[in-house]
């Protein structure tokens, strides 16, 4: 536990069997649960996953047959730390590229009660984008920019950021099979957040790269959220609508007894 709260972390891994035991290793003594989702892996990621499984009960392996998605290995785990009523629970990408050293950051506020969902930011500040390529760069320059219109949450920085933590009563309110299955997840369930009235703050910190290898196609990748942040800014107006007319409505009735 930390600070009297179960902690899970999520590790979506799809053939990372070169950074999978990195990752799992790494894992602080105070986390309750690891819930590393293979998402039909044809490499030894299940695997190496078993061996820790031996060694370390809090380590649960969850298997999909078919690759469905880093969204949809996400939610999976999400769905299983909501069964076991854990209190936070953290996303670290199975390439080792999360640093647990900066777990407790992201779970801060959320147990202060200062944020609903907190992320890591890596935009802010120059030296924090060491590793990063220029394309790299750009392409989270834009989708930044169409998420901040998207979503509503005009401060946050860098939405690709997948280092992230969420409180229960925030996964208890999102309709998880509804939540986007690929790579834009991290846009669409921002989305979702502001229209629930969720409060999302971010926390600077370094990237760090190393050995692993991004699987995104930007050229397509970008072109697909964008259409994703099209459709989440027509829908997320439509929801405001919907909540601000009922609430009119409802502040008329008590007003005409």
């Amino acid at each position: 536990m930390y600070r009297n709260h179960t902690i899970g972390v999520v590790v979506p891994a799809y053939n990372e069997e070169k950074l999978i035991g990195e990752t799992l290793a790494g894992m602080p003594a105070y986390v309750d649960r690891v819930y590393a989702v293979d998402d039909g892996s044809t490499d030894r990621t299940p695997g190496i996953i078993r061996e820790f499984q031996k060694r370390d009960r809090k380590v649960v392996l969850i298997q999909h047959e078919k690759n469905g998605g880093v969204g949809a290995a996400i939610i999976t785990g999400y769905k299983k730390a909501l069964a076991e009523g854990i209190s936070a629970t953290a996303v670290m990408a199975g390439d080792n590229q999360m640093d647990p050293v900066q777990l407790t950051r992201l779970l801060n506020p959320l147990i202060d009660g200062m944020a609903d969902y907190s992320k890591g930011n890596r935009l802010s500040k120059k030296e924090h984008k060491t590793g990063m390529s220029r394309w790299r760069q750009f392409g989270n320059f834009i989708l930044s920019t169409l998420t901040k219109i998207s979503s509503g949450y005009y401060h946050v920085q860098d939405p690709q950021n997948g280092y992230t933590a969420i409180s229960r009563n925030a996964l208890q309110c999102l309709n998880l099979d509804e939540v986007y299955t690929y790579y834009g997840y991290c846009n669409d369930l921002l989305a979702r957040l502001n229209v629930l009235g969720m409060k999302v703050i971010e926390v600077d910190m370094p990237a760090r790269y190393g050995d692993e290898k991004s699987k995104i196609k930007y050229g397509p990748y970008i072109r697909k959220v964008s259409f994703l942040l099209l459709r989440n800014f027509c829908w997320r107006l439509s929801r405001k609508v919907i909540s601000f007319i009922g609430r009119d409505k409802t502040e008329a009735r008590i007003l005409s007894k």
